[in-house]
């Protein structure tokens, strides 16, 4: 397909609200790319270079496309940045504007994709001249609606409104004429998060050939997470025998290990140990590798009796002296991608495994959790770095409780409650796993924390007018839509204000999204992507006319910001009522 029809069908998409018909028009798009362009096509849909686990940026800004710009059409940087702020979005900018020695080529979709992959991968001293000349022979040689989108793709804002779960709700229309497959494709993207890569293989071999997928070592399976339960009596009514850990206040990472062998490269690729003839990649919750935050590992050969593992655990840092596990804030330092052996000296870390999906290619995630542990137990080896996390077997609701308040006592988070027979499902789905966390304050608030999204915010007054910021509207997911929830404005420090906004600078859109559902009194100064995660506290929630799922938090707080979550594992509107549920909302 050419990218100029593909062009096409992002125009018709733009335009369209309602979620059958962006279904239908999806589900026309797929049937007419080519099996081997779809792939390809897919990501690009979705404003993406691959799955989101690769992390495939273009690291361009606005100023360096607008330098393409510049170079495209001969106008000065002083003209460019006026008809920019005058439209406040950089496609609808090129798709007004005359490029000197336009000559559309008409290439594929194929085509435009490696040119734009070039472009994200041009790296090293003179890399930003580079792609900005690469960018700028891209949109010389394709049409006005060809270059709106793909300035959009390379600033990461195509804002089409839609997601991988409407590309499956097309797949499942296209193969049957209805929804009937979209639970078989949900579950596939659990354990191969890599919607081109599934809509490659429906292409080519219908649907039955989802069958053929498996957990995979190099391919993260969405995490499994946690249900709320306030109640112990009604754990074990609903869960049985269970297993008890302790929830620690770390980061989540999942550990990808593959014994290899005779590494003698000089470069190796990232993940890959230099001491051990080994590949580790590690990847969040969110599904992002995080590879780099954790050179530890390299090692973990040592301490491996398998020849591959894929590994859940928590990350926390601790006190070499007193052997005590750090708080979250100080364990997220690690994240930063520069001086990583500084932070490792500073913050040295300790993997509480409590679970493996996978063992020498033999997916586990069907075998109870009995299984999993015993399995588990004889992989790790003893060593000072990773760990088996303890697990209570139990029964009694008392002893539950009585654990929870030891570990609350101890300083951990409270209690993960985990299925004693159940598998291991990916997302949060289930009665497998339950958490118990300390009531936030004192009786009458909300017995747990909700994580959040940030939606838009507002400008600053008297003393927060130089932090640029005074408030902040988050919300939450409702089916492809992003629903208010809260207007946040305390619990931050100074620094943090300042920090926040700093973060949501990089995410700031002109355009309200058109999936955003917000109400005119609640309409933010500044709109941003939903990308920032921030964990909030209320004490209760209400009913409201104000915010537009008609419920809202009452005294909101910041608790802090999840570095570690990305939009995806925020809250859920379906986690959310059940919580409502509790004060009868």
């Amino acid at each position: 397909m050419l990218f100029k029809d593909f062009a096409d069908y992002l125009e018709r998409l733009e335009k369209i609200s309602s979620r059958l018909k962006i279904t239908s028009v999806l589900a026309e798009l797929i049937e007419k790319m080519e099996p081997a362009e779809t792939e390809k096509g897919v990501y690009l849909v979705l404003g993406n270079l691959g799955p989101e686990f690769q992390n495939t940026e273009f690291n361009m800004a606005v100023k360096m496309v607008l330098r393409s710009v510049v170079e495209g059409t001969g106008l000065s940087e002083a003209e460019v940045e006026r008809r920019y702020k005058a439209k406040g979005d950089v496609g609808l900018l090129v798709e007004t504007l005359v490029f000197v020695k336009n000559t559309p080529i008409g290439y594929s979709i194929t085509e435009v994709f490696e040119k734009l992959k070039i472009i994200a991968d041009e790296g090293g001293g003179g890399s930003q001249e580079r792609k900005v000349a690469r960018l700028t022979e891209l949109l010389l040689t394709t049409s006005a609606a060809e270059r709106k989108f793909i300035t959009r793709m390379v600033l990461g804002k195509l804002r089409l409104g839609f997601s991988e779960k409407t590309i499956f709700d097309a797949l499942s229309q296209m193969s049957s004429g209805d929804k009937t497959w979209r639970k078989k494709l949900d579950s596939t993207f659990q354990i191969y998060p890599d919607p081109g890569y599934l809509t490659r293989v429906v292409k080519e071999k219908g649907m039955p050939g989802l069958k053929n997928i498996k957990v995979e070592v190099g391919i993260p399976v969405v995490s499994a997470l946690c249900q709320r339960l306030n109640n112990y009596k009604e754990i074990i009514d609903k869960m049985g025998e269970v297993g008890v850990e302790k929830k620690y206040d770390g980061t989540r990472v999942q550990i990808h290990y593959k014994r290899t062998q005779g590494i003698k490269e000089p470069c190796l690729p990232a993940g890959r140990s230099r001491n051990q003839d080994s590949l580790v990649k590690t990847y969040t919750r969110n599904l992002e590798e995080s590879s780099h935050m954790f050179p530890e590992l390299f090692s973990m050969g040592r301490w491996i009796d398998a020849r591959e593992v894929i590994l859940d655990c928590e990350a926390c840092g601790y006190d070499k002296d007193t052997g005590k596990v750090l708080p979250f804030q100080i364990t997220i330092t690690r994240k930063r991608k520069h001086e990583i052996a500084k932070a490792v000296e500073e913050v040295p870390l300790k993997f509480f495994v409590f679970d493996i999906l996978s063992v020498n290619g033999e997916s586990l995630i069907k075998k109870p959790y009995c299984e999993r542990r015993k399995i588990l137990s004889g992989v790790i080896k003893k060593n000072d770095t990773m760990t088996l996390s303890e697990s209570v077997r139990t029964n009694d609701e008392a002893e539950i409780q009585k654990l929870h308040n030891q570990f609350l006592s101890e300083g951990f988070e409270g209690a993960v409650i985990k299925k004693w027979e159940g598998q291991y499902l990916p997302g949060r789905q289930g009665w497998n796993w339950v958490k118990i966390k300390e009531a936030e304050g004192s009786s009458g608030k909300l017995a747990d924390t909700l994580d959040l999204v940030v939606l838009g915010y507002y400008l600053g007054r008297g003393k927060r007018t130089g932090f640029g910021i005074g408030a902040f509207l988050v919300g939450l997911r409702r089916g492809e839509s992003w629903v208010s929830l809260a207007k946040v404005g305390t619990g931050l420090t100074d620094e943090e204000f300042r920090t926040l906004k700093k973060n949501l600078d990089e995410h700031e859109t002109k355009i309200k999204p058109k999936n955003y559902l917000v109400t005119g009194a609640l309409v933010p100064d500044v709109w941003v992507e939903p990308s920032v995660v921030v964990e909030v506290a209320a004490d209760e929630i209400t009913k409201s006319p104000n915010h537009a799922g008609g419920v809202a938090l009452r005294f909101p707080r910041l608790i802090k910001f999840r570095d570690d979550k990305g939009p995806k594992e925020a809250t859920s509107w379906k986690e959310m009522k059940e919580i409502a549920k509790l004060f009868r909302i």
